[in-house]
């Protein structure tokens, strides 16, 4: 997907590819009504468009481009919750095993496991689709088992399998909202409107300013490069698990550390 393999791209081409369009975009119009071919018939539409039509595609979009930005960044400040939260409760289930009994090894030794597959292998992942590790899966599983195990809450008492369990339960919650997180691909329809509104806008500016090509040149420009600025800062939020401002397993890796400090 077009929108997928643009936001994976470093900031420096995000912002590239944006001025890119706009200045093409720019030019043509600037061609398009100074041409002598093309001019008369530029003139002869525009003749009549009152200045005050370019604040009602102005509105639209920055309607829409206030939607957007919102959408983005809620998406970014979700997964940052998430990723703390997670990565909460698995030091919690580290700090319960070690505190009940320290003839639980297995329960730490689980845990890191379960934490070197997300790391290791389903962080790179989500960047790409979002997919669940197995690997991660299945050391869940194992860790599961050994905490409901038969006759594990009466050897490190039923308070503590309580807090054990409710901590290990959520750290799984706090892996499925990260997933799905991950897995909300961008919505092409929004950014093509955006794109599209800019467009039009434009081709108003220039239409209006048929007259004055200097004056032209200048509303286009300063125009053209405030919406580059806004949409890239935009796209720099819009994945929060891909693209350049990607969160990263920082956290998780904080909490591997702290159960095996070698690693």
């Amino acid at each position: 997907m077009m929108l997928t393999f643009w936001l994976d791209q470093p900031i420096w081409l995000i912002f590239g590819t944006l001025a890119l369009l706009v200045s093409a975009w720019c030019l043509i119009l600037m061609v398009l009504t100074n041409s002598k071919r093309t001019r008369p018939v530029v003139v002869a539409v525009a003749t009549g468009i009152a200045p005050a039509f370019v604040g009602v595609l102005s509105v639209l979009l920055s309607l829409l481009m206030g939607f957007v930005a919102n959408d983005a960044w809620e998406r970014q400040r979700q997964a940052s919750r998430v990723v703390q939260t997670e990565s909460a409760q698995a030091r919690a289930v580290f700090n319960l095993s070690r505190s009940v009994s320290k003839d639980l090894p297995d329960i730490r030794m689980m845990l890191a496991e379960y934490i070197e597959a997300i790391v290791v292998e389903e962080w790179p992942a989500m960047a790409n689709g979002g997919k669940a590790s197995s690997k991660a899966d299945l050391a869940f599983g194992r860790l599961l088992q050994a905490v409901v195990a038969p006759n594990f809450d009466i050897v490190v008492g039923r308070a503590n399998h309580s807090a054990l369990l409710a901590a290990t339960l959520a750290l799984q919650t706090a892996r499925s909202e990260r997933l799905a997180l991950s897995e909300v691909e961008g919505d092409d329809s929004k950014w093509a409107t955006l794109l599209a509104l800019l467009a039009l806008t434009l081709l108003v500016i220039a239409a209006i300013h048929t007259e004055r090509p200097a004056s032209q040149a200048m509303t286009l420009t300063v125009f053209g490069l405030a919406m580059v600025i806004t949409l890239g800062v935009v796209a720099m939020h819009e994945r929060p698990f891909g693209g350049p401002l990607a969160i990263r397993p920082s956290l998780l890796e904080q909490v591997r550390t702290v159960i095996d400090p070698g690693s």
